[in-house]
């Protein structure tokens, strides 16, 4: 934890980068002329993006990637691509690859060789080439690079082509040490080894025996672990799921309320606008919560015949009170839906008397994206009115299987569920365990969470950014580090707002590790804020 790693930004960083980019390769290797500034500006610098190894808040390594051609590597030995048997579709360069003399042991050098594979990976680049010098080449085959051309330069600075892909990283010494990159996305979320393995089994036919008993073992263990009386599972999203809902709205007579306090919830006034659905929506501010008397004033205020909402507003981490506004609802005899869709497997649910909620094959369930979840309270039959995919009563009366399935998503949504079933006590503890741990450290840093108390999902946290912070540049840096965190979301960007979803399966050691990278760059970047403001 002596290290940690971040992208190039501000003019300090840049003073940096051009004395260690001197003292490697001027005073070391003598590629370039001496100078009184000992300094030393690459000729490609303005397009160069850089990933520092610091420690403290001193640069004590850096690596140079860029991806603008001709690289300068295609200058020395011509396009790159004519000396590769395979070459790559989308090519990235890495230059200036130096760390300070005293620091050159194992860990920086393979922590930014990581921290590099995680950039080119997310930057969707396949492999990268470098001049590699020749009095490094053994670091360097231990690191993945492959030599693929003669050597280049002069005697006093001999460098070697070599390519480096997810391959030869992966099989290579730094590769198997690597740890693997922790994931505090909402979706895709983390799925078990048992889990992957399911997805990989052999395919069966959807019209087979073998496959609706499936469908019946992953239908059956949904409606014990919420009660519901019926679900249909589709090929799709969460987006379909709320389509089908959305349908189904449109038959019941009369008008509807749609509760929004965030993202989800505006976007369940979109589908029920495009359905043509007559509704009215009480709104609140993002990560405010809904007065139970208010939802009632509301309703007995108007005829409502439906009220749809979001159980666990993804966009802020909010939990709405599923219970409270199903009594509220009941009690008046109004028709139910919620979406369910980062709520269920998360925490407990129980759909008793909701005629309708959506939920999804992924998130708290830890299966696979790619199935969506549809409870109903009533047996439903046909509309030839709703288009055939949308049309929950077709799923009812073909006992769940209208149309093509697949059998792996199946298989593996199974194997989910039947674990989390084994002990739903424990799985929901360990979740509430973790966000509470990471809830009261991020705290102490200074930060605001939205969400407190039983109004807080134990899946996701939403962290609040001042002006002076950017979460975009934050959640850049814990890539390099190896935590996949969720803000690239618009709606995120424009808030300033960072997600971590405590619902992925991690140990206590993987959150303190990640803990303390947080801490060590929410640090520097205050210092270097501080220091900005001090000196303007």
């Amino acid at each position: 934890m002596t290290y940690f790693y971040r992208l190039a930004r501000t003019k300090q960083d840049e003073e940096q980068i051009h004395k260690l980019n001197y003292e490697t390769f001027v005073e070391e290797i003598p590629q370039h002329l001496p100078n009184e500034d000992r300094r030393l500006r690459d000729q490609f610098h303005n397009s160069n993006t850089y990933l520092l190894c610091m420690k403290d808040s001193k640069v004590i390594g850096m690596i140079a990637v860029r991806s603008t051609r001709p690289f300068s590597l295609d200058k020395k030995i011509g396009p790159v691509e004519e000396k590769l048997a395979n070459p790559p579709r989308y090519l990235v360069e890495i230059r200036l690859l130096s760390i300070e003399a005293q620091y050159r042991t194992g860990r920086p050098f393979l922590g930014m060789l990581q921290a590099l594979v995680n950039w080119c990976l997310k930057a969707g680049y396949d492999a990268a080439v470098i001049s590699g010098t020749v009095r490094e080449l053994k670091l360097y085959r231990q690191l993945g690079f492959v030599p693929f051309a003669e050597p280049t330069g002069t005697a006093e600075a001999t460098f070697i082509p070599m390519i480096l892909t997810k391959e030869t990283y992966e099989t290579s010494v730094a590769g198997r040490i690597a740890k693997p990159i922790l994931n505090f996305l909402p979706g895709p979320t983390t799925t078990s080894k048992a889990v992957q393995q399911a997805l990989c089994t052999d395919s069966i036919s959807h019209r087979s025996p073998a496959y609706s008993r499936l469908l019946m073992s992953v239908q059956e263990q949904l409606k014990v672990l919420t009660a519901a009386c019926h679900v249909q599972v589709l090929q799709g999203t969460g987006t379909l799921a709320n389509d089908v809902v959305a349908a189904q709205l449109k038959r019941l007579p009369g008008k509807g309320l749609i509760l929004n306090n965030g993202e989800f919830g505006a976007r369940l006034c979109d589908h029920a606008r495009r359905f043509g659905l007559e509704f009215d929506s009480l709104e609140r501010a993002w990560g405010d919560l809904f007065d139970t008397e208010e939802i009632e004033a509301v309703l007995d205020s108007n005829l409502y015949s439906w009220i749809w909402f979001v159980h666990c507003e993804t966009s802020t981490g909010v939990l709405n009170d599923l219970d409270t506004i199903r009594d509220v609802c009941l009690a008046r005899s109004v028709r139910i839906a919620a979406d369910c869709a980062s709520s269920l497997g998360t925490v407990p649910i129980n759909l008793e008397g909701v005629d309708f909620a959506s939920s999804v094959s992924g998130k708290g369930l830890g299966s696979f994206s790619g199935l969506a979840l549809v409870f109903h309270e009533q047996d439903i039959q046909p509309d030839p009115e709703i288009p055939r995919y949308l049309d929950l009563g077709n799923y009812s009366a073909t006992e769940g299987i209208p149309y093509t399935q697949s059998s792996n998503l199946l298989h593996a949504l199974d194997k989910a569920i039947f674990a989390l079933m084994s002990d739903p006590e424990n799985h929901y503890d360990t979740i509430r365990k973790r966000s509470d741990t990471l809830r009261t450290s991020i705290e102490r840093m200074g930060y605001q969470i939205l969400g407190q108390g039983i109004s807080a999902s134990p899946g996701i946290l939403t962290i609040i950014f001042n002006e002076e912070e950017s979460a975009h540049q934050l959640g850049e840096d814990l890539f390099l580090n190896g935590y996949r965190t969720h803000y690239e979301s618009k709606y995120l960007r424009e808030r300033n707002w960072l997600q971590l979803a405590a619902m992925n399966e991690m140990s206590d050691d993987d959150i303190n590790r990640f803990l303390e990278v947080l801490k060590r760059l929410t640090s520097f970047n205050r210092e270097q804020t501080r220091e900005f403001s001090i000196y303007n």
